[in-house]
């Protein structure tokens, strides 16, 4: 049992990005247009200060705080670190975007602040009420960041489906909580942990609160078919919120899989797998055959993360250890390869001119062969093309299906990440093979270009290293135990 620390120095990560989202809400009413760029920097200082305290509390022991509400475990700084990181990128990509069409407001960065906030306390969530307090601070930040672009009417519309579906979704697993509650009398995660385990697996009324929880989750994560709102929301929300939305929230969605289903509900495994199993095969086919159709790039990846989802489920299907580390590493991998893919579209955007059709990309490897072989390899590794490490993430969430027998399972997720290859290799195909449309000169920061081209090139370098990741998110996985 993990120790209750008396003390609030576990959730100091948490205290300060809240503090310093506050302090930088209250800097922008005072800040000039002309000095707003002070916003920027005060945001990515909080989260190397966040890094910084995360960090020092490594070789801290795993405790609980906040009456068990809050726990402190190695699966909570692995999440919260690579957020950081996450965010850290997302902020750079989007500072030049936001700036030319009049978006570079304080409001802008402190509702990333408190997203990543929602983040951090879902990470460490051991509690339902803590849980869904990181989530729904995490969904409200969204809804107001998806609308940001006020005088957009298609980015006003995505908002309002957002914002309904998501309350929606909320509800849902809302009522799921509920009904555990009221079978097991418990809102601690450990407690309704133990509850359950003395109680029959096949409880009608417990699996009937399962299937909320479930339909929750897969809500959250945009899986089929509970995924009508993400082609619409990354399509109409400005590029710079969907690099936003595609990246980190993925990553705290495995915390939200890993303190529900396995912290919490583990002992249901047998009921679980079954429906994650549908939503994985669902989630990749739809996802790549309706990916395929698409030509605006933005709804072309909105699909694509629907069938990356289905993969992550792969992972958490095994239901052991091996395969939960497996779907840490898949997420982490998909992370960086939506950061980089949107990257892209905001690096060949400019003001007046979103590059969200295909057809923008025609031509690229004419207009600069290095952006186009980042780009090349971005599509590579998200199709699991070797010698990328998105091949390898692929590889691993198969290889832990096969492991519990579901080879038609296995086979099925091949078959799949073959068609998806289709939509993948069109994109390259544009950008060397179809002359270019548009020669303007692709211009961005130092910072940007630099941070691109390590975006891109890690998905390929890191393969020697790809052992000792593989460690650390099963270490990290180690700590729900």
């Amino acid at each position: 049992m993990t120790p209750e620390i008396p003390n609030m120095w576990l959730a100091l990560p948490e205290i300060f990005v809240c503090a310093m989202g506050c302090l930088i809400l209250c800097v922008d009413l005072f800040v000039s247009k002309q000095a707003r760029m002070v916003i920027y920097w005060l945001s990515q200082v909080t989260l190397l200060g966040a890094a910084a305290l995360t960090l020092n509390l490594l070789m801290t022991p795993a405790g609980m705080t906040f009456s068990g509400m809050f726990v402190h475990d190695s699966l909570s700084n692995a999440i919260k670190l690579a957020t950081y990181l996450i965010v850290f990128f997302v902020f750079v990509y989007s500072r030049d975007y936001i700036r030319e069409r009049g978006m570079f407001r304080g409001e802008y960065f402190v509702l990333s602040l408190f997203g990543v906030v929602g983040m951090m306390i879902m990470a460490s969530a051991s509690h339902f009420l803590t849980l869904y307090l990181g989530l729904e601070l995490l969904a409200l930040s969204l809804y107001a960041m998806v609308a940001f672009q006020r005088d957009s009417a298609q980015a006003t519309e995505a908002a309002m489906k957002y914002f309904v579906l998501g309350a929606i979704s909320s509800g849902i697993l809302l009522y799921g909580m509920s009904i555990l509650y009221g079978l097991t009398g418990m809102l601690d995660i450990a407690g309704v942990r133990q509850a359950v385990a003395g109680m029959a697996a096949d409880d009608v009324v417990l699996i009937f609160g399962l299937v909320f929880v479930v339909v929750g989750i897969a809500f959250k994560l945009g899986a089929v078919p509970f995924h009508m709102w993400v082609p619409d929301v990354y399509h109409g929300a400005p590029t710079s919120v969907t690099l936003y939305i595609g990246t980190a929230p993925k990553i705290a969605g495995f915390a939200l899989v890993m303190r529900l289903l396995v912290g919490g509900l583990e002992d249901l495994a047998v009921s679980w797998q079954d429906m994650l199993t549908i939503l994985a095969v669902l989630s990749m086919a739809i996802g790549n055959v309706v990916a395929i159709a698409q030509s605006n790039i933005k709804r072309m990846l909105a699909y694509s993360s629907i069938s990356h989802m289905g993969f992550f489920f792969l992972g958490v299907v095994n239901a052991t250890p091996n395969g939960y580390s497996s779907a840490l590493f898949y997420v982490l991998v998909y992370a960086v390869m939506s950061l980089g893919a949107f990257g892209m579209i905001i690096l060949l955007s400019r003001s007046g001119f979103e590059a969200e059709r295909v057809d923008d990309f025609k031509g690229l490897n004419q207009r600069s062969p290095w952006y186009a072989f980042l780009m090349l390899l971005l599509m590579f590794s998200m199709a699991g093309a070797p010698p990328t490490i998105g091949f390898y993430a692929k590889l691993l969430v198969i290889q832990s299906v096969i492991e519990v027998g579901m080879i038609w399972l296995a086979i099925l997720a091949v078959l799949f990440a073959v068609i998806g290859a289709y939509y993948y290799i069109r994109v390259v195909k544009v950008m060397y093979f179809d002359d270019a449309e548009d020669t303007t000169p692709i211009t961005a920061s130092l910072d940007m270009r630099v941070l691109i081209g390590v975006n891109g090139l890690v998905l390929l370098l890191a393969m020697p290293w790809v052992g000792i990741i593989i460690d650390v998110c099963g270490r990290a996985v180690a700590g729900i135990y």
